[in-house]
């Protein structure tokens, strides 16, 4: 993947305007239905895996042979049981990398798995990949690259848009509702897309898809990139954005692979892997900060994981469950509240505290019987009318006075403060300043300790 670079205004060279009248304030923005209900996934994975899985390589040329695509115990299932130990909800399979060689037998191309000696040219990756994911009561999803370097029709812009549209049209019409569509602007310097014909092609058949796109896209993605691959957020969180004069709503999916810097399998993959701390770091530094986590999957070249793969993964998904499982969450221990709290309280996304209805500041306390000690708070904001708290802080009960625990701006989905241990028998959620109604789906307090 080896993802993008922004898309060069001379690769776009088109109008980003939708259509509908942008809102003059960020608070005035709120999500569509798709957004809310993909932000709600939180982690997902990408899985790599082609000619370049063969070759040893990370960007593939549109030269290699089909020939070496031949794995010989291909198992998505094995993937996707993998990706849900970890505790990921959906997986995108990349079809289609920017070497042009298809998963699936596309019927555009012969570069494709056709002309491998995998299952006899018979094999559709696609297909068993979706079937599996699904198997797992996972979403599922795909990346087609736009950038092709085998196709000859490349250099030609409207011809090679008409042979991505058809690629597309294979891809959204029999593989069953996707949750989400890559585009991914890697290498497309110079080249002119017709996006606005793709989307609408796209929308035909896949209306609920949530399109991933660099903000060079601004018009056309639903979600955005983070801007780097470490597994970081920097800075606040916010999900609106300001693309000249223009507000969106776009929340940000943050990519990184599960071996340092590499998206595909290569031999010395063992010492490549991330260990379950570097993990846990960038989970919270994703998810934790509002986003979207997408991490890379690479099976090797008998179409399997390795086993030092599967088996970080599930020590990843059960070291998440160690630190914030529902088992964990000390506010579960709370005193009896009014209802309107306890919906903050009670560990369920579906229900919210509210505060007074058109106020710009609030609190949210909670009271124990005896002192907790903690060190971590979560704390999930209700977005469907739109992301309201701006500044906030969380405090404790301390020495017969509320002292500052932790104090910053966004909160968004998800928001995790991490600081020195404090105990008290109450804490609350100090909303400093809120431009809309603030409503808190979830705050959670946490006492990790040595297991940092």
């Amino acid at each position: 993947m080896l993802i993008r670079r922004a898309l060069l205004a001379a690769a776009l060279a088109l109008s980003f305007f939708t259509g509908d009248v942008a809102a003059q304030n960020f608070a005035d923005v709120k999500p569509s239905p798709q957004q809310t209900h993909w932000q709600d996934l939180e982690f997902g994975v990408i899985v790599h895996f082609g000619t370049n899985t063969f070759l040893d390589r990370e960007w593939g040329d549109g030269t290699a042979d089909p020939k070496v695509f031949n794995p010989d115990h291909v198992d998505p299932d094995q993937w996707a049981r993998a990706a849900k130990s970890a505790g990921a909800k959906y997986l995108l399979l990349v079809a289609k990398h920017h070497d042009g060689f298809a998963l699936w037998p596309t019927e555009q191309s012969p570069y494709s798995v056709k002309a491998s000696p995998w299952l006899g040219g018979k094999g559709n990756l696609v297909q068993m990949t979706s079937e599996a994911v699904r198997k797992e009561d996972m979403d599922f999803g795909i990346y087609l690259s736009p950038w092709d370097r085998h196709e000859p029709r490349y250099k030609d812009s409207a011809a090679y848009d008409k042979f991505y549209m058809a690629q597309m049209d294979e891809l959204v019409q029999s593989y069953g509702p996707l949750v989400e569509w890559w585009l991914d602007g890697a290498g497309s310097a110079g080249h002119v897309y017709d996006f606005k014909k793709y989307m609408e092609e796209l929308r035909t058949y896949q209306s609920n898809t949530m399109v991933f796109a660099d903000v060079a896209l601004f018009g056309y993605g639903d979600i955005r990139w983070v801007g780097q691959e470490d597994g970081h957020i920097r800075g606040e969180n916010w999900n609106v954005i300001d693309r000249h004069a223009e507000l969106r709503w776009r929340p940000v999916e943050v990519d990184t692979p599960l071996h340092k810097l590499e998206w595909f399998w290569h031999p010395d993959s063992d010492k490549t892997l991330k260990s379950v701390d570097e993990l846990m770091d960038i989970w919270e530094n994703s998810v934790g900060r509002g986003g979207q986590l997408m991490l890379g999957l690479a099976p090797n070249r008998h179409g399997l994981l390795p086993d030092a793969d599967v088996k970080r993964l599930k020590e990843f998904g059960d070291a998440l469950q160690a630190r914030y499982g529902a088992d964990k969450n000390l506010v579960r221990k709370h005193t009896f509240t009014d209802a309107n709290t306890t919906a903050a309280l009670d560990g369920d996304r579906d229900t919210f505290w509210s505060a007074q209805e058109g106020s710009r500041n609030a609190v949210l306390e909670v009271d124990f019987s005896q002192p907790i000690t903690f060190d971590h708070a979560l704390t999930m904001e209700w977005l469907n009318d739109g992301q309201c708290v701006q500044k906030y802080a969380v405090e404790a009960w301390v020495n017969g006075a509320w002292m500052t625990i932790t104090k910053a701006e966004a909160i968004g989905h998800m928001k995790i403060d991490r600081f020195a241990p404090v105990t008290a028998a109450k804490v609350r959620l100090n909303i400093l300043s809120s431009a809309c109604t603030a409503r808190i789906r979830e705050f959670q307090l946490f006492d990790v300790g040595q297991r940092r």
